[in-house]
C-alpha cells in the first residue's frame, strides 16, 4: 500500500458514474471533488470507475490531466450487466487495479468492497427522504434508505457535506460520530472569476431579462419551496421581478395556478430552464439578490455560488442553510410571506445594506475555498487508511 508523505502517490479509485452521466448537484459535486485533488495533490493517480462512457463537455478536460484516467468494466459480462457490476462486481475490478482507496461521490458504496480490504469513504450528501418522505416515492425510499445507511455502515470513514448531514447519520442511522468528516463543498471557481461587462451584457439579451430581478436558482419543486418568492412579490416594487432558473416539474403547475389567480402577478416571473452552467455567474452576478428558500438541503450550493458572485441571498431556515450562508444571508421561515418581503425590502431599497450583506457573504465564503476542500478530503483518505491499517493489525 502507498502511504502519505514523500512518497509515492495514492492510487484512488471514484464511483464517478454522477460524474461521468449527470450534469447537475451529484454530478457537480463529484466533478469538483476529481479537479481539485487531481489539481492540489497531483501526485496522485484518479480512476474514474464507470459503467459506461459518454460524452460530457465538462468532465472532458479533466480526463485530459496525466494523473486522471475514466475506467470501464473489465469484462463482457460486467459491460452487459453494468447495474450489478457497479454494486457488486466492481469490487473484484479495484483490487486487480491496486486502488489504494476507494471514495463513493454520491451516497454509495459496491456492497461486497470490504471483502476485498480496500479503505473506502463514502459522501453523504443529506438524508432529505427521511425528513420529507411524501416527496419521494415509496420504492425510492427504501432503495436510498438501504444504498445510504448500508454505505454509512460499511465505509471506514464518512464524509459529510454539512452539520446538519453528520447530525443526521448519528440520530437517524446511528453511525458513530468519530468516524464522520465535516468537509464543506467548495464551488466551481467560474462562480468566483469576474465576470465581464460584455458576458452581463450577452446573457441580458439572449434571455431578454428585466431590468431589477430576484432569481431563484434549483429544480422547480415543492421542497426547494420557490412559491415563496412568487408570493413575495406582490410587497415588493412593481419594476422588480423574478427570474427562476431550474427544470420544471409538477411543482411548477402549482406556481403557474398562483400566478393565474393573481392578476398582474404572471408578467412578473420569468422561468429559464436548460441555461448552460457557464451562464450561470452572469445571472447570478446581475440579480438584485437571491432567493433559496428550500425547506430542506444537505447543503445548498446555489447559496454560496450567489455569495461568491457578490449578490446577498435570502435562504430558509430549518436545515443546513445557515452553515452555508452564515453572515452573509438573511434567512426566513419558509411560509413566512411578510418576512421574506421585509427582508427583501430592505436589500431592494438601500445600497448600504446589501454592500454589507455582500461583504459580510465574501467573508463568510472563504471557508469554502478549494483547497480547504481538497485537504479535507485528502485528511479523511489518511484516517480511512490508517484506521484500516490498525484494523488488519489488530
Amino acid at each position: 500500500m502507498c502511504k502519505f508523505g514523500g512518497m509515492k502517490g495514492l492510487n484512488i479509485g471514484f464511483d464517478a458514474k454522477r460524474a461521468v452521466c449527470n450534469n447537475t448537484g451529484l454530478g457537480n459535486y463529484s466533478r469538483l471533488v476529481i479537479d481539485v485533488l487531481s489539481l492540489y495533490f497531483p501526485e496522485n493517480q484518479y480512476r474514474l470507475y464507470s459503467p459506461k462512457n459518454k460524452q460530457n463537455n465538462r468532465l472532458s478536460p479533466l480526463l485530459e490531466r496525466e494523473n486522471v484516467s475514466l475506467v470501464l468494466p473489465d469484462t463482457s459480462f460486467d459491460r452487459n450487466l453494468s447495474s450489478l457490476w457497479r454494486v457488486s462486481s466492481i469490487s473484484r475490478q479495484l483490487g486487480r487495479d491496486n486502488i489504494d482507496i476507494f471514495h463513493g461521490l454520491s451516497n454509495e458504496l459496491p456492497l461486497t468492497i470490504n471483502n476485498y480490504g480496500i479503505p473506502t469513504v463514502v459522501t453523504i450528501h443529506d438524508l432529505i427522504f427521511r425528513h420529507f418522505p411524501q416527496y419521494y416515492k415509496p420504492i425510492d425510499r427504501a432503495i436510498y434508505d438501504y444504498k445510504f445507511r448500508k454505505a454509512a455502515e460499511n465505509a471506514t470513514r464518512v464524509i459529510a457535506i454539512s452539520e446538519c448531514t453528520r447530525k443526521d447519520l448519528i440520530e437517524i442511522y446511528g453511525i458513530d460520530e468519530r468516524k464522520i468528516d465535516v468537509v464543506y463543498q467548495g464551488c466551481d471557481p467560474l462562480f468566483s472569476a469576474p465576470v465581464s461587462q460584455d458576458l452581463k451584457q450577452q446573457v441580458r439579451e439572449i434571455y431578454n431579462l428585466p431590468g431589477r430581478f430576484i432569481i431563484s436558482v434549483g429544480t422547480v419543486e415543492s421542497r426547494k419551496n420557490q412559491l415563496l418568492a412568487v408570493k413575495a412579490l406582490r410587497g415588493l416594487p412593481d419594476d422588480v421581478k423574478l427570474v427562476i432558473v431550474g427544470r420544471r416539474t409538477s411543482y411548477a403547475t402549482e406556481i403557474d395556478n398562483y400566478l393565474l389567480s393573481q392578476r398582474g402577478l404572471s408578467s412578473r416571473v420569468m422561468w429559464l430552464e436548460g441555461v448552460p452552467f457557464a451562464h450561470l455567474p452572469a445571472l447570478y452576478a446581475m440579480a438584485e439578490l437571491s432567493s433559496y428558500t428550500s425547506r430542506f438541503e444537505g447543503f445548498g450550493i446555489p447559496v454560496i455560488e450567489s455569495l461568491s458572485t457578490g449578490t446577498p441571498v435570502i435562504a430558509a431556515t430549518g436545515s443546513c442553510l445557515e452553515e452555508a450562508g452564515g453572515r452573509g444571508a438573511e434567512y426566513v421561515d419558509p411560509d413566512n410571506v411578510d418576512q421574506f418581503i421585509e427582508l427583501a425590502g430592505k436589500l431592494l431599497d438601500s445600497r448600504f445594506n446589501r454592500d454589507k450583506m455582500v461583504e459580510l457573504g465574501q467573508r463568510h465564503i472563504k471557508r469554502f475555498s478549494l483547497e480547504n476542500f481538497a485537504k479535507g478530503i485528502i485528511s479523511s483518505y489518511k484516517k480511512a487508511i490508517v484506521n484500516s491499517i490498525l484494523d488488519y493489525n489488530e
